[in-house]
């Protein structure tokens, strides 16, 4: 007999050249200069090659600029679930009151929906930002995950690393010193799980971003393609070891994409400060290909939507207490 492979979830954060410029604290990220007409086509014909379907995480702003409604659509029109990113697309939304998260967000999803035809029913907070109040939007509005947890230890020094190379103001440098989560992030569970959050939230599911399990490293690709600056083999070996880990200690995997991932000096020089923006993006597509082709051996891959249904049909998962200071199990 066959052994069926287990599901593993493949998601696209699509932060915009201006959101990278806006939080890396750069002039000019106002007029929304934008690469979706570069990055989309590129991404989506080399899932298509692959047979995949993914789930595409929208900034709502971009679907409000008529220079990106075309490639968004493109997205919906090839299959893939559209996920909520965010209005504002500011790494600090678990600072906002409950009101202003609820305008947010609902603002991103009228537009994602006129945009592309589909109402989003998953949320990543941008820069892995949550708070009980976003879970508490989510319920209400009726979402059945989210996705914005990071269980890892390392958010400090992703901290330290982007104030010594953002351009801030001592304003925005008070508004984000809590950026990037805490050592008690690391506590996080890997699996699936169910906030526990009364009557509102029954059925709203939480798919972490997944790390390395055991000891909890990054694991995304982005990271991939940093240590392969160094060596590829060993970046593709690191990450076909976290594969292994996740089946051997029954992990489902989330993994997580960027536009990034798929672009090189020969598209931008506005984001050099971004780790392996030096390289061709030749190079980074052939390592992102080889990811995915290795990811795809060991799991069934699908979009987040079809992983959380398939974790609700199993009920194999946990409840937790929302605490974000460190969350209990219960």
């Amino acid at each position: 007999m066959t052994r069926t492979k287990p599901i593993a979830s493949l998601s696209l954060d699509l932060d915009n050249q201006w959101s990278y410029m806006k939080t890396h604290g750069d002039a000019g990220w106002e007029s929304y200069p934008s690469y979706l007409d570069i990055v989309v086509p590129r991404v989506l014909r080399l899932l298509e090659e692959r047979n995949l379907k993914i789930t595409f995480f929208i900034v709502g702003q971009d679907a409000a600029l008529e220079q990106n409604q075309a490639a968004l659509r493109s997205i919906a029109e090839a299959g893939h679930e559209i996920g909520n990113h965010s209005f504002k697309h500011e790494q600090w939304l678990h600072l906002y009151s409950e009101a202003e998260i609820d305008q947010d967000l609902g603002q991103a999803e009228a537009l994602i929906e006129q945009v592309t035809g589909q109402r989003p029913i998953g949320f990543r907070g941008p820069g892995f930002s949550c708070s009980e109040a976003v879970l508490r939007v989510l319920a209400r509005r009726g979402y059945h995950y989210d996705a914005s947890t990071f269980p890892t230890y390392i958010g400090p020094l992703a901290r330290a690393y982007y104030f010594m190379t953002a351009n801030l103001t001592p304003e925005e440098a008070e508004e984000r010193k809590k950026l990037f989560g805490t050592l008690q992030d690391g506590l996080r569970p890997l699996k699936p799980y169910r906030w526990q959050m009364g009557h509102q939230s029954q059925e709203l599911l939480e798919i972490p971003v997944t790390t390395m399990p055991i000891v909890k490293m990054p694991i995304h690709v982005s990271y991939i393609l940093y240590a392969s600056l160094f060596s590829e083999a060993l970046a593709l070996a690191y990450f076909r070891a976290a594969l292994m880990m996740c089946r051997l200690t029954g992990t489902q995997l989330s993994l997580l994409l960027h536009p990034l991932d798929f672009m090189g000096c020969d598209d931008t020089d506005a984001l050099a400060f971004f780790p392996a923006m030096g390289v061709p993006s030749s190079k980074k597509v052939r390592v992102v290909e080889r990811v995915l082709d290795m990811m795809s051996q060991y799991f069934s891959v699908v979009p987040m939507r079809e992983h959380a249904q398939g974790v609700l049909r199993e009920a194999k998962f946990t409840e937790v207490i929302p605490n974000f200071g460190a969350e209990q199990a219960v």
